[in-house]
């Protein structure tokens, strides 16, 4: 287990820095740090007499690595590529690319570049565990609505680093700094427990089976190829759950209630209307807390814009025409976002929202506020615009939209080849990589009925139209339906051979299977999983 060593702590009064390296609380005429374990829950409370800024705060802990220990660390958001990883293992930042290529594409924007390190060590946010075997040692914060937690591991000091994200806060109060479930115990055991100390239970939804029209036609949608994918459904000897819109309805990235006349004349709604009347749930996409450069947003509305502490905009990344994040806590932009969503469940009749982009309301912290505290309140504002309709999150951290929506995706976007062209691979962790979501599927899967119903993306059986070999599309096709709770595809069903009907039939048998163990050694994939009575074994090559 994980021996507490000690707390390094910085903060600044307004006049003077104070430091503190300890192992037991803390108090002085500003400030009292307080330290406390009890059994597996660690915790360091501040209270703060006056205003004080912190600048550091991260505990120690000590742990005698073993070279046949397994370790995974969460990736800062639903994209970031999360895996097990041997101790030796690395994590590769963005600094190898070009600064100048970085800066036109806006990589850093995607992750944690700009407030994670990138050395030797690996790191990750909000959860982890090592494993050995069948033993989990699991670490979880249970405060990340005060900051994102960050840790980071020193294999080769016998060291693991727990680091609040807090750099620049300023407090005045009582302040919930860390708060660690730290435990050991079997892979259902240790999260169990770990959801339980959070409090947090799913939303009531249902696993789901249906189409979203992203990866067959990308923005290139319309009424026409939206009515002929919906007319494929009849193609399946089986009930598809729902029918989603994705993104390419609108005539810009943040312009909700814009819809692109020339693809759909007769508006959003009618198309929803067509979808329910097939007996399907209407599922629409949109970015909410984000807007690109084309937009009437950008050109008109510029104080909506979230600016950085050099009074510049906040760029999202280089998607669309470019993107900026809306500043959530301006009250138009609030009165905006909760118009545009109620609009399109009250009145168009959308009743899943898939809300992309997430991450985008937290890139940059505030004075008063973490950014682990404002992606909290941005998911709770979501959640209380939404209402009744279910939210598929995406592009989110993850711990913030624990048992705020019924359905979250866990891994980067798949993509029509395998993993890319070989000079996109150096890109950022976030990048479109069928093999890399495949990868977090397996690793995130013990969120699935505990945080929410996991997304793990598409699959694609489809004969046409990409890139992946036969071996590929059953590999993403079964990962999917042995470990996700959204099974979606972008088939137009009427493109089936007799294979891949057979394919689609046979995944569809194994959903229900229990899963007992993942490996990954080097390139090969190793699943064990039950159905019924009857055990299986399947390998991949990743």
């Amino acid at each position: 287990m994980l021996k507490f060593k000690s707390l390094q702590f910085l903060y600044n009064d307004g006049e003077n820095d104070f430091m503190a390296i300890t192992s037991s609380s803390v108090c002085n005429e500003r400030m009292k740090l307080e330290i406390n374990t009890d059994g597996d829950v660690f915790t360091v409370k501040l209270k703060a007499n006056d205003e004080i800024t912190i600048q550091k705060l991260c505990a120690e802990f000590e742990y005698d690595f073993r070279d046949s220990d397994k370790i995974f660390l969460n990736g800062y958001q639903s994209w970031t590529d999360s895996v097990e990883r041997p101790v030796d293992g690395k994590m590769r930042g963005i600094g190898h690319i070009p600064c100048a290529i970085r800066e036109k594409y806006a990589f850093s924007q995607y992750g944690d570049y700009n407030f994670a390190d990138y050395g030797d060590d690996m790191h990750g946010w909000s959860y982890g565990y090592i494993r050995n075997d069948t033993n989990y040692i699991f670490i979880g914060s249970l405060a990340e609505n005060t900051g994102f937690t960050q840790l980071i591991t020193h294999v080769d000091k016998g060291l693991v680093s727990l680091k609040k994200d807090c750099s620049g806060v300023t407090i005045n109060g009582e302040w919930c700094a860390i708060k660690l479930l730290i435990t050991e115990g079997g892979e259902a055991e240790v999260f169990d427990r770990y959801f339980s100390e959070l409090g947090v239970k799913p939303r009531a939804a249902t696993p789901i089976f249906g189409y979203t029209s992203w990866y067959n036609h990308y923005q290139d949608i319309n009424e026409k190829t939206i009515l002929d994918d919906l007319n494929g459904l009849d193609a399946l000897t089986c009930k598809a759950d729902v029918f989603q819109i994705d993104d390419g309805w609108q005539t810009a990235v943040g312009d909700w209630l814009s819809v692109d006349d020339k693809k759909f004349p007769e508006g959003m709604k009618k198309t929803a209307d067509d979808i329910t009347a097939a007996g399907l749930i209407p599922g629409i996409w949109l970015a909410p807390f984000v807007c690109e450069e084309s937009s009437d947003i950008f050109r008109n509305n510029k104080e909506w814009l979230l600016l950085d502490d050099k009074q510049e905009y906040v760029r999202g990344g280089s998607n669309w025409s470019g993107f900026y994040a809306l500043d959530i806590y301006n009250p138009e932009v609030r009165e905006y976002i909760k118009y545009a969503i109620e609009t399109i469940v009250k009145e168009w009749g959308y009743k899943l929202l898939k809300l992309d982009f997430l991450y985008a309301a937290c890139i940059v912290p505030r004075r008063d506020k973490t950014r682990g505290q404002i992606m909290a309140e941005a998911m709770d504002f979501l959640r209380e615009c939404a209402g009744d309709a279910m939210i598929l999150g995406c592009g989110v951290p993850l711990a913030s939209a624990f048992g705020k929506v019924e359905y979250c995706r866990i891994g980067c976007d798949v993509s029509l080849d395998w993993n890319d062209k070989p000079h996109m691979r150096l890109m950022h962790r976030e990048r479109v990589s069928t093999r890399n979501t495949i990868l977090n599927t397996v690793f995130r899967r013990q969120l699935d009925g505990r945080a929410f119903l996991n997304d793990p993306d598409v699959f694609l059986l489809r004969p046409c139209n990409n890139s992946l070999s036969t071996e590929q599309k059953k590999c993403l096709a079964e990962v999917n339906a042995l470990m996700g709770s959204v099974l979606f595809t972008s088939d137009n069903f009427f493109d089936y051979t007799e294979e891949e009907t057979k394919e689609l039939s046979k995944i569809l048998k194994i959903r229900d299977a229990e899963i007992i163990s993942a490996d990954l050694d080097d390139d090969t994939l190793t699943l064990r999983f039950r159905i019924g009575e009857k055990k299986y074994i399947k390998r991949y090559d990743m």
